[in-house]
């Protein structure tokens, strides 16, 4: 029997409007996530992966943004909904992880209150037995003397422990859906792999539903299933870690992938880079967008945006570039 689809994103666009022109921030993004499965969104900064995952939750303002396509989480259009139903959303069906807790928690509560207060929100429950389940996320979270921190402020906090709490508020109304915004990017590398190898855990214990972004490949593999790989708001790669690892397609990809340390490099030898710079979002031009930047480009790339293709091995993996010729039509990407 098949895992039911927890998120269904399809054709999603997303342009800002608050500048002299408009930026095109999300193209065309198609991504379907199955309970119980964590896809990770990577590239680098700019790439439309943040973008895409606050449109999930409708965070972007409605005066300055412009969201288009379809948002579905377990069968329910999150881009029709009204703002009460947004409210009951957020947090019960789908909670986010933010990338910098400092700034996501409030200064002017302890981090217990606030946790407390988003359980008494949600579910038909006493103020003691929200306190008592605030503190039964804080030891499953790993945080010591879990009773005192939940007296804390986020700044009396360290950096692994504000993010530990950060995660302990996102689980607190047992969301299906969790989306993590780059959780361990401002954490040392000790710190990250404790982050990431907790995440993993809760995230198989409680059958959660994820999209993790972040630019670190190594957290990628760590944690994910699937990888997505975005550039200038388009995914141009999707498929299982191992194949998108050891058999990545689209250029991008491989350039991305080859610009990384690791172990088989010659010791003092020089990393790749990724010539030229990302493209500007209020100037995309008709063709494919990394065309200026890749050694395989050929004049179709700078006239037509390539589809997303099925290859050949028969596996879910899909590229969207003219050296693949299509085998067959894609669901989604």
């Amino acid at each position: 029997m098949s895992a039911e689809i927890c998120v269904d994103i399809s054709d999603l666009n997303v342009t800002f409007n608050a500048g002299k022109r408009p930026v095109r921030a999300v193209n065309g993004v198609s991504l379907q996530v199955k309970q119980g499965e964590v896809v990770a969104l990577i590239g680098e900064s700019g790439s439309g992966k943040s973008v895409t995952m606050r449109s999930v939750l409708r965070l972007h303002s409605e005066k300055t943004s412009r969201i288009t396509g379809s948002i579905r989480v377990l069968g329910e259009e999150v881009l029709a909904m009204s703002s009460r139903q947004l409210a009951d959303f957020r947090g019960k069906t789908a909670a986010m992880i933010f990338q910098e807790p400092l700034l996501a928690l409030d200064p002017v509560y302890t981090v217990g209150q606030q946790i407390t207060e988003s359980i008494v929100r949600h579910e038909p429950t006493s103020r003691s037995q929200a306190q008592a389940r605030a503190l039964e996320l804080f030891e499953r979270v790993r945080i010591p003397s879990p009773e005192r921190r939940l007296s804390a402020y986020p700044h009396e906090m360290s950096g692994g422990m504000r993010q530990r709490a950060m995660i302990a508020l996102a689980l607190a109304c047992r969301p299906r859906l969790l989306l993590a915004d780059e959780p361990t990017t401002a954490l040392d590398a000790t710190v990250q792999i404790q982050v990431l190898l907790l995440l993993r855990e809760l995230q198989r214990e409680m059958g959660l539903g994820v999209i993790f972004v972040t630019h670190d490949i190594g957290a990628a593999v760590e944690v994910a299933d699937r990888i997505a790989v975005m550039y200038a708001g388009r995914i141009v790669e999707q498929g299982d870690v191992r194949s998108i690892m050891r058999s990545p397609h689209h250029p991008y990809t491989q350039a991305l992938l080859g610009s990384r340390a690791h172990g088989a490099m010659d010791k003092g030898a020089r990393l790749q880079t990724i010539a030229g710079s990302p493209p500007d979002l209020a100037n995309l031009g008709p063709g494919c967008a990394f065309a200026p930047r890749c050694k395989h480009a050929s004049p179709q790339c700078e006239v037509a945006t390539p589809e997303a293709h099925i290859l050949n091995s028969g596996q879910e993996h899909l590229v969207r570039c003219f050296l693949h010729s299509p085998i067959t039509s894609p669901h989604g990407t």
